[in-house]
């Protein structure tokens, strides 16, 4: 493999203008695609196979003439104005509509609202596509009606389940653009005060802009002819923009300290795409194989997220092994030569002679291994114990903030219609498996609204073949409250009237269906990842012990996100502090994410710093030296690259999507945990207990396994001398 990245590196360094050209040209034509890639994207995503709900919405339409999705526009009609009202209904008939086909509106409900003297005024549409249909249709409407913007006219809302993830759409593209907005500039005062040069720190986020702009452009062309969810653009910003500065900081640092050494710019960065460049690699294709286990989740809004997130980190490696040695042998010292203010700063500040500040700590840690560990493991645990009582949903209408127009319009109708409950009825389908006994079901709904939280019970709609009886109830608070997901628990725990079989739809029953599908295949992702993991970390240390404790030891950052998680959005700990609206559960699409990419990306810190040990055991024969110069050599980086991950992040965790912040939260706690008391305590005090138990491997599968030496700064022995010699 380093023979490999040998002829790579000769061949950017001879055509190095060639590769900035074609990457600049491939940047250029992304650029337009790039900003049309939510076009294509939908709202939904959320879909339960094969449920009670599914059934119920398909019975619904097929046997009962109901549309399985509904719709409807709300205008706030609270100042009285007839003509303002007449108006906005008209320009819903004509601007509503252009480029729609699954939804239409009634001549007589246009009719019905124009006359309606109501506050508020509710004109009901037909839907007539499916789920994502509709979610797509309503995405185009709200652009068409301007929807809740104050106008000439009256301002006018879209309700109804597709409305909620149009609305999230809108919503998570806002937020996307605000982060990126903010983000870049604080990556770039951090990557200044990480190499002290302008030309140095401008590479890594280089690299960040142009894979999230080639990713935006692939991500278009895949939405159209695969169903990809708006949370995609999200997912892809942030990883990539993480992971690409990220990948570019390591080759980096390790150029910067082969020049330090007194190495030519050519060897150096030779040097540096032998051995840092090559682990990029591999860990990048470890990651994209982590994320590939998300694909064991059957709900096209978890798969889209890991496609986005498999591109973005497949091209950030790419453009880290072709792009970012082209643009250093472009800019030779300048990559290393602090800007003069900087320079200024450092020389003022001369380094004290003796040892520096991670051989100080590392020395700390050898002397007293055991407390540190088991206060460590204690804390990391503490962190994660919350998790025990995680609640997942995948709820919609309270990632919306209360003045966000989607809301106000779901507020408005709730409150027209008697009650937040009229807005998410629950239906039960009762299939009797031959003639409907209509006697049954009279004391059968009697029962019904007998039961907690229930506001009214239609009489039951008999289907064309008589078989099957559709029920509506109408629950007194709304379809996500926990008092309506526990009626509709107790319903499909109901027996039906006279034999047969019940089934319970609604906006309630798939959301529980959704989570179910969701939460039930984490232990698949978990099992996918955690043996992907023992296997790459037991093919490059080759060791037993040291692929085991690394796995461990990311499942406790795994774990420790998770309790985070409930601290701040289940239990409302820092609602006062961070200005969050706790929702009183977790969305059930974040614990699979985080698991996946938090043990992918911890494998890059645990690549980089273990194989640095490793080369260090192999020269010196002792444990500590090399713990502690492997730990010096990589902590600087390590700790360097985890705080721009963070910073990303965080930066994410303060949109207003509950969902994006989820994964912004999640991955920055778990980042930051993962690159300090993982890596700088208890990988090191483990590794100084354990001796040379560290390095065990049975004879039989050290001879087999492949030869992975990611530090080694010689050639290749196959390679002549000439072959070694890079041209610039």
């Amino acid at each position: 493999m380093q023979a490999a990245m040998d002829r790579l590196e000769r061949l950017i360094a001879r055509h190095r203008r060639l590769v900035l050209i074609v990457w600049l040209a491939i940047v250029v034509v992304s650029v337009p695609f790039a900003g049309r890639q939510t076009e294509n994207l939908t709202g939904g995503g959320f879909e339960s196979k094969g449920s009670g709900s599914q059934l119920v919405s398909e019975a619904s339409e097929r046997d009962f003439g109901r549309p399985g999705e509904s719709l409807a526009v709300v205008f706030d009609n609270r100042d009285g104005d007839a003509a303002k009202l007449a108006a906005a209904v008209d320009r819903v008939e004509r601007d509503g509509f252009k480029d729609v086909e699954a939804v239409r509106l009634e001549p007589q409900a246009a009719e019905a609202a124009r006359a309606s003297t109501e506050p508020v005024v509710i004109m009901p549409l037909v839907v007539e596509g499916d789920r994502d249909e509709a979610v797509d249709a309503a995405t185009v409407m709200r652009e068409n009606l301007h929807a809740g913007e104050a106008g000439d006219d009256l301002p006018v809302h879209l309700v109804g389940q597709s409305a909620l993830w149009a609305g999230i759409q809108e919503l998570s593209k806002e937020d996307l653009e605000q982060a990126e907005l903010f983000g870049l500039p604080i990556v770039l005062i951090i990557l200044l005060i990480v190499f002290g040069s302008l030309a140095a720190a401008a590479l890594p986020l280089a690299l960040g802009v142009a894979s999230v702009v080639v990713t935006g452009a692939i991500i278009f062309f895949l939405s159209q002819v695969y169903g990809m969810s708006t949370f995609v653009t999200n997912m892809a910003s942030m990883l990539g923009i993480g992971v690409a500065v990220d990948y570019s900081l390591f080759i980096l640092a390790r150029y910067r300290e082969e020049l330090a050494e007194g190495h030519s710019a050519d060897d150096a960065r030779a040097v540096a795409l032998r051995t840092s460049g090559m682990a990029v690699a591999f860990s990048g294709v470890t990651v994209i194989v982590a994320l590939a286990g998300l694909f064991l989740i059957d709900a096209t809004v978890v798969r889209s997220m890991a496609v986005g997130a498999i591109v973005v980190v497949g091209i950030a490696v790419l453009a880290a092994v072709t792009l970012l040695p082209a643009l250093i042998a472009a800019l030779g010292h300048r990559v290393s030569e602090p800007g003069k203010v900087i320079g200024k700063l450092r020389r003022k500040r001369a380094p004290k002679p003796g040892p520096g500040f991670w051989e100080r700590w590392t020395a700390m840690l050898m002397r007293r291994p055991l407390p540190f560990a088991l206060a460590a493991t204690a804390i990391m645990l503490a962190i994660a114990s919350p998790a025990l009582v995680m609640k997942e949903n995948t709820a919609a209408i309270a990632m919306f903030p209360k003045d966000f127009e989607t809301r106000v319009g779901f507020d408005l109708a709730a409150g027209q219609l008697g009650g937040p409950g009229a807005l998410g009825q629950v239906e039960l389908l009762a299939d009797f498996r031959g003639p409907a006994d209509q006697a049954a079901l009279g004391p059968f709904v009697d029962e019904l609204k007998e039961l907690p939280n229930v506001q009214a019970v239609a009489d039951p709609v008999l289907s064309k073949d008589g078989t099957k009886a559709l029920i509506l109830i109408t629950p007194q608070l709304s379809p996500e409250n926990e008092a309506t997901v526990l009626l509709v628990k107790r319903l499909r725990g109901l027996l039906p009237p006279t034999g047969g079989e019940l089934h319970v739809g609604g906006p309630t029953a798939q959301n529980l269906d959704d989570t179910a599908v969701i939460s039930g295949s984490l232990w698949k992702v978990a099992l996918f990842v955690v043996v992907l993991s023992f296997l790459v970390l037991l093919v490059v240390l080759r060791s037993v012990v040291l692929p085991i404790k690394a796995v461990l030891m990311n499942a406790l950052s795994v774990a420790a996100s998770y309790g985070v998680l409930v601290m701040v959005f289940q239990w409302g700990w820092f609602d006062s502090v961070t200005g969050f609206e706790s929702l009183g559960y977790v969305q059930a699409i974040t614990p699979a994410l985080l698991l996946a990419v938090v043990f992918g990306l911890s494998m890059d810190y645990e690549v980089f710093m273990l194989s640095r040990i490793k080369e260090r055991y192999h020269a010196t024969g002792d444990t500590q030296q090399a713990v502690s110069q492997g730990l010096a050599a990589s902590a600087k980086t390590i700790s360097s690259a985890a705080l721009i991950m963070v910073a990303v992040f965080a930066i994410f965790a303060g949109t207003g999507v509950p969902q994006v912040k989820e994964i912004g939260v999640g991955l920055a706690v778990a980042i930051a945990l993962d690159a300090t008391i993982v890596r700088l305590v208890l990988v090191p005090t483990t590794m100084q207990l354990m001796g040379d138990k560290n390095w065990w491997i049975p004879q039989w599968l050290d001879r087999i396994l492949p030869d992975m030496d990611f530090e080694s700064s010689e050639p290749s022995p196959k390679q002549t001398t000439e072959e070694v010699v890079s041209t610039a």
